[in-house]
């Protein structure tokens, strides 16, 4: 069976801020021979937390960026330390890209100065409000054994687990149903999440970002280390995270494709809704991504309101046709800086 794959990119404005994969490798190298950073992360040291700031960077970029903080800096204030690394960051950042910045940042500001939240308290984490008590307890344990005691592994490297509470998925589909609509009274042209979908929101944009980065920074990457520390699952610290819409009147389908992530977490919010199944047919690298798929490979899965998925970007997949209904998906691209 051969499908041809289409690269994921992001829609601009998009996350994260910061380098990724091995270009980012080399922009934190260029910075230690000009700055005097670290070469290699103070892994002992405990970063400060740069939630609740108005950044023109993800929060988790500078609180991974300050290992790497020569020891005298350390020691200096919170504020210090941005001014630092901002100039840094800044610095060795093509004008392009400084930008893009700049304009997702005024993008952004200009959506939260004028959105009014349906659900304010979607927008801290309040963790058992919103997760099912056994993904909490597996996450409180931080075990292996209890990670796979609440999981399903049906292929290779694609895991399902009940995850969130209905009543968190009726809030966050009521809250992305009143943003939907201020868009449509104001006439506010908003960034839809990539360039394959069409219909949905980018979460982070409409005040959600430091909500998504602790789910990721505090549940997902827990997880992540154990089982996907390969692509850089123990070191996430960026994200993408946004809803995607499909039914009769919005995007039906989603062809054959890989995420622009390290790891995916997908999970069906509802409604009620037939089709749309994902399916996923096995991981390639960027020069063998068209491959045939190998018979073990070949997985088919039907969404359950509140149940994840969670799979490496690079796991090729796509989603089957919604032939009734409405279905809404929240999903969170999560990234590393190496």
């Amino acid at each position: 069976m051969s499908l041809e794959v289409t690269r994921k990119e992001n829609q601009q404005p998009t996350p994260p801020t910061g380098g990724h994969n091995g270009n980012g490798m080399a922009l934190l190298q260029s910075m230690a021979t000009t700055h005097r950073l670290r070469l290699n992360p103070n892994t002992e040291h405990k970063p400060e937390s740069y939630e609740g700031l108005h950044l023109e960077f993800s929060p988790l970029l500078f609180s991974s960026l300050e290992r790497y903080l020569p020891p005298l800096m350390l020691s200096h204030s919170r504020d210090s330390k941005l001014h630092y690394m901002r100039d840094i960051i800044l610095r060795y950042s093509p004008e392009g890209e400084r930008t893009r910045v700049q304009k997702q940042r005024e993008y952004r500001q200009k959506i939260i100065s004028h959105y009014q939240p349906l659900h304010r308290e979607l927008y801290a984490m309040h963790a058992t409000n919103f997760f099912a008590p056994s993904f909490l307890k597996a996450i409180n344990e931080n075990k292996e054994e209890s990670f796979r005691s609440i999981m399903a592994e049906p292929t290779q490297g694609v895991f399902t687990f009940e995850m969130l509470q209905p009543h968190f998925c009726e809030l966050l589909l009521s809250e992305v149903e009143n943003f939907e609509k201020w868009v449509h009274e104001t006439k506010f042209r908003i960034m839809r999440p990539n360039t394959m979908n069409k219909f949905g929101a980018v979460l982070d944009d409409f005040g959600l970002e430091t909500m998504l980065g602790k789910l990721m920074e505090d549940f997902i990457r827990p997880i992540s280390k154990v089982f996907f520390s390969d692509v850089g699952g123990s070191t996430l610290d960026s994200h993408h995270g946004f809803v995607v819409e499909y039914g009769i009147n919005r995007d039906v389908e989603l062809g054959f494709h890989v995420d622009d992530s390290e790891v995916t977490l997908n999970v069906c919010l509802g409604k009620q809704f037939s089709g749309g199944d994902l399916f996923f047919r096995g991981v390639r690298c960027d020069k063998h991504v068209n491959t045939e798929t190998q018979s073990d490979e070949i997985l088919d899965y039907s969404h359950v309101p509140g149940r994840a998925v969670l799979h490496r970007g690079r796991h090729r997949h796509g989603a089957r046709a919604t032939t009734s209904g409405h279905r809404v998906n929240l999903l969170l691209w999560c990234r590393s800086l190496p």
